[in-house]
């Protein structure tokens, strides 16, 4: 007889309720949650894998050591004394930058793993900080801080009251959001769409922009230019001129810096017609309020810094920041930023000097970028590296030039739940529980949910084997160098609930409350969207700046795009370096006319070369992608997109590598055959929008 367990999934930022089932310790079912109030019963394919992957071959269930060169079975003591001794023999010699942290998505999604590991590293007084933030949304971060005094204040569209949502290089429908976190993503766009106007831009005719009122196929590159054509005419008309006199200062910068994107000039850039700038600008001012949510496609692109400045300028000018039927900022059930205290930044922001190795780089938000982590190693001034929950073998930008760094690494502590690309060049290898083996909250995504709100969860299973809590390993790590990452606390017999409410700290409400709601598998809301707050606490001298210098100055810098780039993509069964075994594939898209040239035929092995690198993949011809633009997905060994994106060619104000827009070449592989693949449908990544997925 099955047991039935209501829980959320946490292998995206969508947190989804899912009701897992099991026979004494093997989990035989998972189906969505009808009564969960934000996903009410939807369940994408990567959620309905959570049984597969909890008993996932490659799981791991044993300490590793690396002994002569080979990873060999090793008790937690002896992995742990190891290490230990390993990294506080070069604290001692080298100090503390030479020791650094890497946090990824599977880091991410462990409340109680990641608020221990950080307790740790920040305890070393490491500045060797790295995350995915840095090659995915440190732009979107960084420009929120340079317009309104703080970063992380992230913009997301009023549920319940917007009517003009643009979404621009992001495809919630598979991805979840990325500034705003979407459980249920169609019927939320449904919902946004039947009661006003959904707009997408982006050159792939998405999941996400078969629902929508509009879409631009804009050229890759160019977003940039549309929302500076739109801030241009708005100025000129449309625009709350009172509203701007009072809360905004650099309004005259910004009219000059946005002078050149006239209709003509924006057409021949984009690759949009001047007829859809036109209905576009029409729909803009039929609204009067616009919210914009904002993708990797955008964030990940040479002109990423300066999309997000026009973005904020079009949200700006037209009074929809922090205002109902606009764009809401969510203050957090964490960090609360309604009512606690904010700090005061120095006029430079969180901008900080960079690693050694590249001093033209700088620090932002307290970590290096994730560009500089091979040169780091390779000039000696990184000598350990601890990574939680990331494959960054094979998801960071050149990433065959990093797979060899990491190998002449003297100790790389890998804390994970599979094994990877990274475990297996690691010294130390941590078995840790899955997300079914231990209980959890919604933390770190806390200021990108649409609502003021927190999900717990108890383990639906104990853990098998030898795994066991990140934030253990990391606690147990601590005390051999002399650091208490858990003060007063028993690590052998403390639980995942002790070290969860030390994580809530003074939040909303305690973790009494939430185990309540979550027993119900529910999350705890405790406000809907939060307006004012920004304006009366966030904003210097209550305006906006609507021209900072560092922006002026990089819309000048901005290359024109290439005729043929890469661009990015999500795909509906795979996460990151995840679920490689469900079903996609990494088929190489391109639009028809591009695939003339060469010319290839679906299904044909192509070659796709960058300055960096070149990989082989099977060719998808199809018209869903505009000309100039090839998609390799992320997360995939072979072809691994990372060897086509640059360390060295990355946004000089950021540290952000080039993701969208590198530009490509095309050609037939040696001994291209389509022969085994003919007759042979490719399996699509774009599932039917009128059925659940």
């Amino acid at each position: 007889m099955a047991t039935e367990h209501a829980t959320f999934c946490r292998i995206c930022v969508a947190g989804c309720g899912v009701v897992i089932s099991t026979e004494g310790g093997t989990v035989v079912g998972v189906r969505g949650n009808r009564e969960h109030l934000l996903s009410q019963g939807y369940t994408c394919p990567k959620g309905r894998s959570l049984p597969s992957m909890h008993h996932h071959p490659d799981r791991l269930n044993i300490p590793l050591i690396r002994r002569g060169g080979e990873l060999v079975d090793a008790t937690w003591n002896d992995s742990l004394d190891d290490a230990g001794k390993k990294i506080q023999r070069i604290l001692d010699e080298h100090g503390p930058s030479a020791v650094g942290y890497f946090v990824g998505s599977g880091g991410y999604f462990d409340a109680a793993g990641l608020f221990a590991s950080n307790l740790l590293m920040r305890s070393m007084g490491t500045p060797s900080y790295y995350s995915d933030t840095s090659i995915d949304v440190i732009s979107t971060m960084v420009v929120s801080e340079l317009v309104s005094g703080m970063p992380g204040l992230l913009a997301k569209p009023d549920l319940d009251e917007n009517r003009m949502l643009i979404v621009v290089g992001s495809n919630p429908v598979v991805s979840h959001g990325q500034t705003l976190i979407m459980p249920n993503p169609i019927v939320t766009l449904r919902e946004l769409a039947s009661r006003g106007e959904l707009w997408v831009i982006d050159p792939r005719r998405t999941e996400t922009a078969r629902l929508a009122t509009g879409h631009l196929q804009g050229r890759p590159g160019t977003d940039h230019a549309i929302f500076g054509f739109l801030v241009r005419e708005l100025l000129r008309d449309g625009a709350d001129y009172d509203y701007l006199e009072a809360h905004a200062v650099g309004v005259e910068e910004l009219t000059a810096s946005v002078e050149r994107f006239t209709r003509a000039y924006t057409a021949e850039l984009s690759g949009v017609t001047e007829q859809e700038l036109q209905q576009l600008l029409d729909a803009v001012r039929r609204a009067g309020r616009v919210a914009v949510l904002t993708g990797t496609g955008l964030s990940m692109a040479d002109d990423a810094n300066v999309a997000n400045w026009f973005i904020w300028a079009l949200e700006i000018v037209t009074h929809s920041a922090d205002r109902p039927g606009g764009v809401a900022f969510t203050p957090g059930f964490f960090t609360q930023w309604d009512r606690n205290d904010l700090p005061q930044l120095p006029a430079t922001g969180t901008r900080a000097p960079g690693p050694a190795s590249r001093p033209e780089l700088s620090a932002w938000l307290g970590e290096y970028p994730c560009a500089a982590m091979a040169d780091e190693i390779e000039a000696g001034n990184l000598r350990a590296l601890l990574v939680a929950g990331g494959n960054i073998a094979l998801s960071l930008p050149n990433h065959p030039r990093l797979a060899a760094a990491l190998r002449r690494l003297e100790v790389l502590v890998v804390a994970d739940v599979v094994t990877t690309e990274t475990t297996a060049v690691a010294t130390h290898v941590w078995p840790c529980t899955g997300q079914l083996e231990r209980a959890d909250l919604t933390m770190i995504h806390d200021v990108l949910m649409p609502a003021v709100m927190c999900q717990y969860t108890a383990a639906v299973l104990p853990p098998s084997a030898e795994r066991r809590p990140m934030w253990w390993a990391f606690a147990q790590l601590g005390r051999r160098i002399g650091i208490d990452v858990l003060p007063d606390l028993d690590l052998d017999t403390v639980t995942d609930d002790d070290v969860l409410a030390l994580a809530l700290g003074p939040a909303r409400l305690g973790l009494a409350e939430l185990r309540d709601a979550g027993e119900a598998g529910q999350p705890v809301v405790t406000d809907r969207a939060v307006f004012g707050w920004v304006h009366e606490r966030v904003l210097p001298d209550g305006r906006w700046r609507l021209a900072p210098p560092e922006l002026v100055h990089r819309l000048d810098e901005l290359r024109r795009p290439a005729p043929l780039v890469l661009i990015p993509q999500r795909q509906l069964r795979h996460q990151n370096t995840q679920h490689r075994r469900l079903g996609d594939r990494p088929y190489v898209q391109m639009n028809p006319k591009d695939a003339a040239t060469v010319p290839v035929a679906d299904g044909d092995q192509v070659v796709v070369s960058s300055a960096t690198g070149s990989v082989t993949g099977t060719a998808f011809v199809t018209d869903t992608i505009r000309v100039g633009a090839v998609s390799v997905p992320h997360g995939w060994g072979e072809p691994c997109v990372n060897t086509l994106v640059s360390d060295r060619d990355v946004d000089p104000l950021t540290g952000m590598p080039r993701q969208s827009g590198t530009p490509v070449t095309l050609a037939r592989a040696a001994a291209a055959s389509s022969s085994a693949s003919r007759g042979k449908e490719p399996v699509l990544t774009n599932p039917r929008l009128d059925e659940p997925i």
